[in-house]
C-alpha cells in the first residue's frame, strides 16, 4: 500500500532542447557561442558569434560603449546562425585582479535523524564564504573540493548521508567590484543578461580537460591576447587560479617594435610565420615586412621573427612557472600542463613550455561536440566552449536539487494523506 511513498526520486536528465549562451570577453576579440543541449547532456554548437574587441585592456573593460557594441555583434552573429533569440548568458571574467584563496567551512548537522539535507549543505558552504575580504572586492565563486562528515573525507555529494558534522573544503574566487560591475553593465547594454560570472580558466578547463586529468592533476594554461590564465584543478576541483596581465599583445607589439611594422602587420605575421624555439628555425626562409608608414617594405627572415618572439614567451612560461609553485600544490600533477586560448597555436609552444615547466605538455582544443563543432575546434574557442559546458552542468546540478527537494516535500504530503484516508 505504501510503496508508491518509498519510490527512489528520479533524477532529472539535462534539459534537452535548451539553448544556452556562453559569452568570452577577451582584450582582442569577443565570441558568443549557443549550444543546444541533447538528450544525457550532449551539446550541439548551433551558433557561433566573433567580433574584434578593442574595449578592454589585459581583461579589464576600459570602454564600456565599444565592448557592448562588440558583445551585441557577437551575440546577434550568433543568434543568426542558431535561430534563436538568446536573451541570457554566462560570461566569462577574468583580469589581474583575479585572486583565489581555500577556506573551510564547518556546521553541525541539524536535521531530523541527523540526516544531512540541502539545507545543511547550503550553511557550510555560507559558512566557508566567511573570510577577510576588502570593501571594494566581491566573491565570485565558491567551489567546494571535498564535504568531511564526521572526519570521512572525500565526499562528492553529502546529501541523505548521515553524520552530526559536516565540513567542506572550498576554493573561492574574488574579483574587484568595480571590474565586475562595469563586465555586467557592458553586457546588460548590449541587451544581455548576465545569468552568472564564470571564471575563464575555469571554463577553460572545462572544455579541454580529460576526466582523468581532472581527477589526477594538471594545469590549464591559457594563453589569451591580453592574459595568461592558470587554474590547476585535482581531484575534479579547482585548487588554484590565477591570471597573468601579459599575453599574445605583447608579443605582437615586441614584433611591431623589432621589425618596425604597424601592429596589424606584427599580429599577421606572428600568425602567419611566428615559430618557436629560435634554434630550430632555418636561416633561409625570408619573407617582406611593410614599413612603418605604409610605403614600401624590407625582408626578414623567419629565425629573426622567431629571436624577437621567443624571449617574450620564455618569460610568459617563467611567471606561469612561479604561479604554478605559489600555489604550493602538494600532490603529483599526472596530466602535465594543457596550453589552450590563441596563443597555444604558436608552432614548436608545446617543446618551449615542457623545457621550463618541466612537465608534460600538450596543446588542449574544445573536443566531444557535435554540431558545428569543427568551427570551434581550436585552442582559441576553448573558454567560450568552456562556458556552455560549465552552464549546462549549472543548470543540471539546480534541477537535481530541486528534484530532491520535491520529493521529500512530496513524500511528507502523500504521508500526510495516507493518515488522513486511514483514520477517516
Amino acid at each position: 500500500m505504501l510503496n508508491f511513498l518509498f519510490k527512489t526520486p528520479e533524477v532529472p536528465n539535462l534539459p534537452k532542447g535548451e539553448v544556452v549562451l556562453g559569452l568570452d570577453i577577451g582584450s582582442t576579440k569577443v565570441v558568443a557561442i549557443a549550444a543546444e543541449v541533447e538528450a544525457g547532456g550532449h551539446l550541439n554548437v548551433i551558433g557561433l558569434g566573433e567580433v574584434p574587441s578593442g574595449g578592454l585592456r589585459r581583461g579589464i573593460i576600459v570602454d564600456i560603449e565599444h565592448t557592448a557594441q562588440a558583445i551585441a555583434k557577437a551575440v546577434d552573429t550568433a543568434e543568426r546562425m542558431a535561430g534563436y533569440r538568446l536573451q541570457r548568458a554566462f560570461v566569462g571574467i577574468t583580469g589581474p585582479h583575479i585572486e583565489s584563496i581555500n577556506n573551510r567551512g564547518i556546521v553541525a548537522v541539524t536535521g531530523e535523524n541527523r540526516e544531512i539535507g540541502i539545507e545543511d549543505v547550503e550553511r557550510v558552504l555560507q559558512a566557508a564564504k566567511i573570510i577577510p575580504l576588502a570593501a571594494e572586492r566581491q566573491i565570485i565563486h565558491v567551489l567546494p573540493r571535498q564535504y568531511i562528515v564526521d572526519g570521512y573525507s572525500g565526499i562528492i555529494d553529502p546529501v541523505g548521508m548521515t553524520g552530526s558534522r559536516l565540513e567542506v573544503e572550498t576554493h573561492i574566487i574574488t574579483a574587484a567590484g568595480a571590474a565586475v560591475q562595469n563586465l555586467v553593465k557592458s553586457v546588460q547594454r548590449a541587451g544581455i543578461e548576465v545569468q552568472e560570472l564564470v571564471l575563464n580558466p575555469l571554463a577553460s578547463a572545462e572544455a579541454v580537460l580529460q576526466p582523468a586529468e581532472k581527477e589526477l592533476g594538471a594545469v590549464v594554461v591559457d594563453l589569451g591576447g591580453g592574459t595568461t590564465e592558470i587554474a590547476i584543478v585535482a581531484q575534479g576541483g579547482l585548487w588554484f587560479a590565477s591570471v597573468l596581465p601579459v599575453g599574445g599583445e605583447h608579443i605582437t607589439s615586441d614584433i611591431a617594435v623589432g621589425l618596425r611594422t604597424p601592429i596589424n602587420q606584427a599580429e599577421r605575421l606572428k600568425k602567419e610565420w611566428g615559430r618557436v624555439p629560435a634554434s630550430a628555425v632555418p636561416d633561409n626562409e625570408l619573407f617582406q615586412v611593410p614599413n612603418v608608414g605604409g610605403e614600401g617594405t624590407h625582408t626578414v627572415s623567419q629565425k629573426m621573427l622567431a629571436s624577437i618572439i621567443e624571449p617574450r614567451v620564455e618569460e610568459i612560461l617563467s611567471l606561469v612557472r612561479r604561479e604554478i609553485g605559489r600555489a604550493d600544490f602538494k600532490g603529483l600533477l599526472p596530466g602535465g600542463v594543457v596550453l589552450t586560448g590563441g596563443g597555444a597555436l604558436l608552432p614548436g609552444i608545446a617543446q618551449l613550455a615542457g623545457e621550463i615547466l618541466e612537465l608534460p605538455v600538450r596543446i588542449g582544443a574544445p573536443s566531444r561536440l557535435g554540431g558545428l563543432a569543427d568551427m570551434v575546434a581550436s585552442p582559441g574557442y576553448a573558454t567560450a566552449v568552456g562556458l556552455v559546458i560549465y552552464a549546462v552542468k549549472h543548470i543540471s546540478k539546480a534541477q537535481v536539487a530541486v528534484s530532491k527537494e520535491g520529493f521529500w516535500g512530496n513524500l511528507w504530503g502523500y504521508f500526510r494523506l495516507w493518515l488522513k484516508e486511514l483514520f477517516q
